[in-house]
């Protein structure tokens, strides 16, 4: 599914609107880019699509276009500033290669629980049961680190990495205070994932490579909200 929705910014203390074009699969959602002019103040705003299949012989391909309403401005008295129209190509191209990304991570993911295991377990506590592991699945940290940034396979929220380096399938956290921060329910106003202020699964994979010879006990792993120091686990 894609929709056209504001993003604010405010210039001059005042609130202006970029239109942005998102993708969505009601699972994983995408900022594909702005669709409005530098200086235009968007309004209302609709997508039209034109399938490949109905073009001209020889001439056949697919058309995104965009229209949207320029605000009026300070001075309500004035007309509108009319309707734009802007035939986003790029854009398509963008939308099709994070389709196409999807569907290449699901198959992936899938991968992860060999059916051979599945069909042995169907127990709740077995991850790889009968249940399809890519189903209702938002996000994936895996192998793809970059400058500090764990990139989300599926294109959505990346964490932000602290005394750890990439590894094949992972990370490796290393020193007293490593981790990783996965900012998923804190986006501002584009909030990406409601559900993660009220329910939500999150799954792990770990394994510890050597034991602490220190006296004192040291906490190997912890997962904590963003709540202050409330609610670690």
């Amino acid at each position: 599914m894609l929709v056209t929705l504001p993003v604010y910014s405010t210039e001059n203390e005042k609130e202006k609107s970029k239109l942005h074009l998102w993708l969505t699969d009601n699972t994983h959602i995408v900022d594909i880019g702005p669709v409005s002019g530098k200086d235009d103040d968007a309004a209302a705003s609709a997508l039209l699509y034109k399938s490949a299949g109905s073009g001209e012989q020889g001439k056949k391909e697919d058309k995104l276009i965009a229209l949207y309403e320029k605000k009026k401005g300070d001075d309500k008295n004035k007309p509108s500033l009319g309707m734009v129209s802007v035939v986003l190509t790029e854009e398509l191209k963008r939308v099709k290669e994070v389709l196409a990304t999807w569907k290449e991570v699901d198959e992936r993911v899938s991968k992860l629980c060999p059916s051979s295991i599945a069909a042995q377990d169907t127990s709740p506590a077995n991850a790889c049961g009968a249940v399809n592991i890519t189903a209702g699945l938002v996000g994936f940290l895996s192998g793809n680190l970059s400058g500090g940034k764990w990139k989300d396979e599926y294109l959505g929220v990346n964490a932000t990495v602290k005394g750890g380096f990439g590894t094949e399938n992972g990370v490796k956290f290393t020193g007293r205070g490593a981790g990783a921060e996965w900012p998923v329910g804190r986006q501002g106003e584009n909030q990406l994932y409601h559900f993660a202020n009220y329910n939500f699964t999150l799954v792990a994979t770990v394994s510890i490579d050597g034991e602490p010879k220190e006296e004192n006990p040291i906490p190997l792993i912890g997962v904590k909200m963003n709540e202050g120091n409330n609610n670690p686990v």
